[in-house]
This record gives C-alpha cells, structure tokens and sequence, in this order.
C-alpha cells in the first residue's frame, strides 16, 4: 500500500510538471508552445489590447514583459495574432486569425483529452476540494508575490 503524501509545493510542482510535460506532447503537432497556448487562450475570449494580453499572461505563467513580447511576436509571425480590423481608440487590439482559432481549437481539444484520461475515476467531491484547495494556495503565492519589490 503506498503512502499518501503531504500537500507541499513538492507534490504540486510534480504534478505541473507531469501534466505540462503531456501537454506540450499533445500541443507540439499543432506548432504552438505551452507560453503560446496561454495567450492564445486570452486571445480566444476576444480582441484585447497588448498591455492587457501582456498582463494576463506574465500574471498566469509569473514571467517577465519582454518574454511575453516574444510571445506574442511569435504568434504573429506565425499567423495566429492580428491586429484587430474593428479596433478603435488610442491602442490597436489583438486577436486570432482563423488560423488561431484553429490552434486554439486544436488545444482545447487537446486538453479535454488529457483531463479526460488523467481526472478519470476521481470523485467529483474530492476533485472541487483539491480544486478549492489549489485555488487557496495560488492566491496566497500571488499575494506574496505582489508583496515583493521588483
């Protein structure tokens, strides 16, 4: 019989790294990146402007502005961003192109597959209680983090 372990970032980080490592297999066919998936999930709620994609993105993966940059150069480049053609005011916005839809399509599916496979059989009740409990530690680290001087 295995023993249990103690909730700690060591557990937690573990299973980041397991399921991050899945996904990018899973990503990788559709020519995006883990960093790339990300904004393109911000993208895919609709047209936003650069400083709030930028934000978005180095607030969820805890990475700096001009890594973002690069990101968000690298979708443009390869033809999953645009400028949006219906943008007004002083900053153009950013969205998909059919091609990012694409991809983004593409992930999501990715994604239910592997949720699917690796949150089979859990219950329901201990899932919303690992999920709550995560959630807990997530604004807790971001609270720190916010905390500390650049």
């Amino acid at each position: 019989m295995s023993t249990i372990p103690a909730l700690n970032g060591q557990v937690i980080g573990h299973a980041h790294y397991a399921t991050r490592a899945l996904l990018e297999r899973a990503i990788s066919p559709l020519g995006v990146t883990f960093n790339q998936v990300v904004a393109l999930h911000v993208l895919a709620q609709g047209p936003v402007e650069r400083a709030d994609l930028t934000h978005r993105v180095t607030s969820t993966l805890k990475i700096d502005e001009s890594a973002v940059r690069q990101v968000v150069d690298q979708l443009f480049d390869g033809g999953l961003a645009q400028v949006d053609g219906a943008s007004g005011g002083d900053e153009p916005r950013l969205a998909l192109t059919d091609t990012g839809r694409a991809a983004q399509r593409g992930v999501v599916a990715a994604v239910a597959d592997l949720s699917a496979r690796l949150y089979a059989e859990i219950p329901t009740d201990e899932a919303r209680t690992a999920a709550r409990v995560l959630a807990i530690v997530t604004q807790r680290a971001n609270a720190e983090l916010a905390a500390i001087p650049a």
